[in-house]
């Protein structure tokens, strides 16, 4: 990344950043983790597209100063430079999964994700 801030090294890096960036209020880290053109299902039954939005829906996120906890994490499949990442929540939502990709770098960035799936 070329903005000073440390890239995931493994797909299962993304959750701990997103945390340790959320808990920081940084808007700007946490949109960074996304891919340009990355889809989020967030806020709960709306679908926000495009690195921008998603920083503008993390603004307003991070504004809300709400508990982040690093959470379970599920065993991630991979194929190729595709991943399927999730964690066990402890909000009781059901669910978090997200499809991430292998930049040119190395580094792993979010393309689709689903922070809340409720049972």
């Amino acid at each position: 990344m070329t903005d000073g801030r440390a890239g995931a090294r493994e797909p299962e890096d993304l959750a701990r950043l997103f945390v340790e960036r959320a808990k920081a209020g940084d808007a700007e880290g946490l949109a960074a983790l996304y891919e340009p053109d990355a889809v989020l299902g967030f806020p709960p039954g709306q679908v926000t597209a495009g690195r921008e939005a998603i920083r503008e829906v993390c603004e307003r996120l991070v504004a809300q100063a709400p508990e982040f906890k690093l959470e379970e994490a599920l065993p991630t499949l991979r194929n190729g430079d595709l991943a399927l990442t999730s964690t066990r929540p402890s909000d009781g939502t059901g669910g978090r999964v997200q499809v991430v990709r292998r930049q040119p770098d190395g580094t792993w960035l979010r393309v689709i994700d689903r922070p809340e799936i409720r049972d």
